[in-house]
């Protein structure tokens, strides 16, 4: 992932950034870090990149001249001006369409807040371009031209822009797939699911009379997962009341919808792992949608208030799940989608591990993204490296090499699914299967899964492992494809 930021300062950026976990990662190439002084474009021979403010005020004014030709230099705008220019004569867009193809955030206290939800969309960008203001801001005609997002980083005034775009960038790496060597923390610390993050300790076991707690010691990893949430429960209660109360709102709906478990397990899993927010629940009617996956996931009683939901699912969505199949017209002609696949949901409710026969299962790195590409068809090279780099996707070896796969979903469903021909019938899925139930159990999640109606060998493989399978389907829905020109 590349940054740019446009500064007065860039030997504080460099400073701030190239240490650490964020260091290592622009060594690797994972990352790159470019720190853009203004200065260098403007057009003033002394170097001057401000002035008064017309009207009147305090202070000085960045001007917009060298703003706008140091962004320029780092978005290849001025490469690109005739091909816009020549499109938008063919009335397939306006010019601001191209040159606004990279996010461009200023960072401003008059701009959204930042927080986790928002760095893991910015994480999802290939490149991005932060603009630190100083003195008392900038020329407004050139944040019109360039800005896409306003961004701040809390209610109060700094002396410029370069702390809070080092703290976004920050909280942006880590998100980035190979930032992290233990990915797993970045879906299971601060802030997860509206919870902070519970109490830590390492060695020695007691220090100044304080012991480290016996559960922790235990290697009972249900026992630490239970610890940990009610930890993490209390400690937000205390000190962010504000977070608890979204928290409970969220259980609450869980706790409506346990009631017909195996049907709404999908809508269950997605809020109590902190990824849906709950656009609306009263009664047998609920709405949540995924803003990550871009995924609204509805139940409800009659046709009539489904289309009265489908109002507040934003426009943006990419992906629906529907439980009642007389939803799925309103559903494709809202939003211009097709269904795509009818679907049995199963979930395993015991909380006992599931025998896992196969012994040489491990977790896979971002090496095996390559294999996995090779055999899976149905997902995008990088929708797998983000399954990988998340924690979640485990392989079966055989002589020092993978055989098959397994992970979770981003919607937090159990597939991927595949075993190579020549080690198949050996009892290996089964083992990849039960290997990744039992990690979520460990984790505090109730696995689950998607079949389509007509793979009769994926439902057999989950009553075999005595998975419970609801009666009733529910139906999966996306926009349907452009038609080319």
């Amino acid at each position: 992932m590349k940054f740019h930021i446009l500064t007065l300062f860039p030997e504080m950026i460099m400073q701030g950034l190239n240490t650490s976990i964020i260091g290592r990662a622009v060594e690797k190439n994972i990352l790159s870090i470019n720190a853009v002084d203004i200065r260098d474009y403007t057009l003033d021979k002394h170097g001057k990149v401000d002035d008064y403010p017309y009207g009147g005020g305090a202070g000085m004014l960045m001007q917009a001249q060298p703003v706008y030709d140091a962004w320029k230099a780092v978005t290849g705008v001025s490469s690109m001006s005739s091909m816009v220019t020549a499109d938008h004569e063919k009335g397939l867009g306006a010019p601001e369409q191209v040159s606004r193809k990279i996010r461009t955030i200023y960072v401003t206290p008059q701009g959204s807040t930042f927080d986790q939800k928002m760095a893991a969309e910015l994480a999802k960008e290939e490149e991005l371009v932060f603009l630190c203001g100083h003195y008392e801001g900038i020329d407004e005609r050139v944040l019109e031209e360039v800005v896409t997002d306003y961004i701040s980083i809390g209610d109060y005034v700094l002396t410029g822009g370069e702390l809070p775009a080092m703290v976004m960038i920050d909280a942006i790496s880590r998100l980035v797939p190979g930032v992290l060597n233990n990915s797993v923390s970045a879906e299971t610390e601060s802030f997860h699911n509206d919870l902070l993050e519970y109490p830590q300790y390492s060695r020695p076991e007691e220090w100044h009379g304080k012991k480290v707690p016996k559960v922790l010691m235990s290697g009972n990893h249900s026992k630490i997962t239970e610890w940990r949430l009610e930890q993490s429960k209390e400690r937000t209660a205390k000190r962010r009341p504000d977070l608890y109360k979204k928290y409970q709102h969220k259980m609450q709906v869980v706790k409506r919808l346990a009631k017909n478990k195996r049907s709404n397990i999908h809508i269950m899993e997605n809020l109590s792992r902190g990824k849906g927010e709950v656009l609306f629940a009263e009664g047998d009617n609920v709405l949540v949608y995924d803003k990550e996956c871009k995924m609204a996931m509805l139940t409800v009683k009659d046709r009539e208030m489904g289309e009265r939901l489908l109002e507040l699912v934003p426009e943006e969505v990419q992906l629906f799940i529907a439980s009642q199949a007389f939803m799925n017209d309103a559903i494709c002609s809202r939003f211009d989608f097709e269904v795509f696949h009818e679907c049995y949901q199963s979930c395993s409710t015991q909380r006992e591990l599931h025998t896992v026969k196969y012994k040489d299962i491990r977790t896979l790195d971002l090496d095996s993204v390559p294999y996995l590409a090779e055999h899976y068809e149905h997902e995008t090279e990088g929708y797998l490296r983000e399954r990988v780099s998340a924690g979640v996707m485990f392989g079966a070896y055989a002589d020092e090499r993978i055989v098959g796969f397994v992970g979770i979903h981003n919607d937090g469903s159990t597939g991927l699914l595949y075993v190579e021909e020549a080690y198949r019938r050996e009892g290996i899925g089964l083992s990849l299967v039960a290997y990744c139930m039992n990690r979520q159990k460990e984790w505090g999640y109730i696995p689950y899964g998607h079949t389509f109606v007509e793979n009769q060998k994926s439902l057999a493989l989950q009553e075999k492992m005595g998975l419970y399978v609801a009666k009733d389907t529910i139906w999966w829905l996306q926009k349907r494809p452009q038609k080319q020109e």
